[in-house]
């Protein structure tokens, strides 16, 4: 195996990691990662190989578990609870659950809700330059999750920076400040959401919370600590994705110059697809291998990492004309960018509504939208969103 290496951290790359999956793909399916010391397929064929292969998966085998610091239990304890870091029988269990209460009918049904969001949030617009980014593609995603849930909408900011504290867990500018802030966090989200849970156990409304509550599988049903895992999975997978996926899709938009066809009804869903292809928010998701296999020439042992590179798979000029070209009138096909197999994200469909209504709207009422500065990607690999989004109207 071929070794590449690149650190995660280094400003340049941060900007635009894909030259370097360019190089990587060249070389071979896996390469092995120095800088993270594990196999990476950059390949869509392996990619997609490794998301379906059962004998891969998220969940640490259990021997290789080892004792952890104190200081992250509460962060440890809401992950235990997580389906993202579950395996058979366990995850299936909780997804059949959690889609009997999160259904397309419910997501849908957030349409009209969010139309209506996406305009007030216009109408409130500056003048002057502005960050398009807190103006607006936070805000749509963020607030749609908090009605979905039922959560106030007004604790939406405090939601935002518990979700930033817990998600800074996985970037690989990792410190032990960000330790303690992530635990500070997953414990004080864990307090609020037992009070709220505890509410709607009593009083019930239309949300998804009360819908989480009663939803019941051959009389199974999610324990206190499961719906609220999953909740605050949902809150922070929907932050993370559908603000970065917003945020980068204007951006290549103002960048490339923007079609008014590719908004339109017809060609809404495609221009999606693209973005998501074209710059996706998350480039890299990581398996455990459960036995010895005999991938592309690497022989795993169980409890070997590899590292899945979405953002290099949704480029692969093998799987992909012009691969690097931004065209969203090119045929859309399945691209990496929410997972695949058993873990292919529950939020996908409804962050691909999110960006089918809040794009049209967004140029429609703003058809003169121009960038005020460069964009910059923040430092927070292997996520990749901008920092700010800074426009003018």
């Amino acid at each position: 195996m071929k070794t590449v290496s690149q650190s995660p951290t280094d400003p340049a790359f941060v900007q635009d990691p894909y030259p370097f999956y360019e190089k990587a793909r060249a070389q071979a399916g896996l390469n092995y990662w120095q800088d993270y010391g594990m196999p990476a397929a950059f390949r869509r064929a392996a990619v997609h190989a490794i998301l379906r292969d059962r004998r891969f998966g998220r969940e640490m085998p259990p021997e290789m578990a080892k004792p952890t610091p104190t200081h992250l239990a509460p962060f440890l304890a809401v992950e235990a609870h997580s389906m993202l870091e579950a395996e058979p029988p366990r995850h299936t269990r909780l997804r059949k659950l959690v889609m009997r209460a999160f259904t397309s009918r419910e997501v849908q049904a957030q349409e009209t809700g969010i139309t209506a969001l996406c305009h007030s949030l216009i109408d409130a617009f500056p003048n002057d330059p502005f960050d398009l980014l807190t103006a607006y593609c936070t805000q749509v995603p963020v607030i749609t999750i908090c009605r979905l849930l039922g959560v106030p909408v007004e604790m939406a900011p405090q939601l935002l920076s518990w979700s930033h504290d817990m998600v800074a867990m996985y970037q690989a500018a990792r410190t032990k400040d960000t330790e303690h802030a992530a635990a500070r966090a997953a414990q004080e989200f864990t307090n609020f959401l037992s009070d709220y849970v505890q509410q709607r156990r009593t009083t019930p409304a239309e949300d998804l919370i009360t819908r989480l509550i009663a939803a019941e599988e051959e009389g199974d049903k999610l324990s206190n600590d499961e719906l609220i895992g999953t909740c605050i999975l949902l809150l922070n997978a929907g932050h993370e994705a559908s603000v970065h996926a917003l945020g980068n899709g204007v951006k290549t938009l103002l960048q490339h110059g923007w079609d008014p066809a590719w908004l339109a009804a017809e060609g809404i869903e495609n221009l999606v697809e693209e973005i998501l292809r074209y710059d996706p928010p998350l480039h890299m998701f990581t398996r455990y291998a459960y036995e010895e296999i005999d991938v592309m020439g690497h022989r795993f042992q169980r409890g070997d990492q590899v590292a899945l590179l979405l953002a290099s798979a949704n480029r692969d000029p093998a799987a992909e004309d012009e691969a690097e070209v931004f065209d969203p009138t090119r045929p859309a096909r399945t691209n990496m960018s929410f997972g695949g197999g058993l873990h292919f994200c529950v939020g996908a469909p409804l962050a691909r509504l999110e960006m089918q209504i809040a794009l049209p709207i967004l140029f429609a009422r703003c058809p003169n939208l121009g960038l005020a500065a460069a964009p910059r990607y923040s430092n927070s690999y292997h996520f990749h969103g901008l920092t700010r989004l800074m426009v003018t109207r």
